[in-house]
C-alpha cells in the first residue's frame, strides 16, 4: 500500500524526489503519513480536497481486501 501511495503521489507532484511515504502500523489501522514539498501540498490535496479524498477511497478498496483499515494522513 506505501508504493501505491507513493506512485500516485510522485505522477502528482512537480517534485517527485521529495514524496515520502511512512507506514505506521497499528493494531487494526495502518497509518500511511505522506510528506511531499511545500509546493506541492496544494496538488496532493486536491480542490476542496477531492483528490485526498480519491486516494483514500483507493486505499479504502485496497484495505477491504486485506481486511485492514488504511488512513492517509498528509503532512506539512
Amino acid at each position: 500500500m506505501k508504493d501505491l501511495v507513493e506512485a500516485i503521489a510522485k505522477a502528482l507532484v512537480d517534485h517527485p524526489e521529495q514524496v515520502q511515504v511512512r507506514s505506521v502500523d497499528g493494531e487494526q489501522v495502518t497509518v500511511l503519513e505522506l510528506r511531499v514539498h511545500p509546493d506541492d501540498l496544494g496538488k496532493v490535496i486536491g480542490r476542496q480536497g477531492r483528490t485526498a479524498k480519491s486516494i483514500r477511497t483507493i486505499l479504502g478498496a485496497a484495505g477491504a481486501k486485506t481486511r485492514k483499515r488504511l488512513t492517509l494522513e498528509i503532512l506539512e
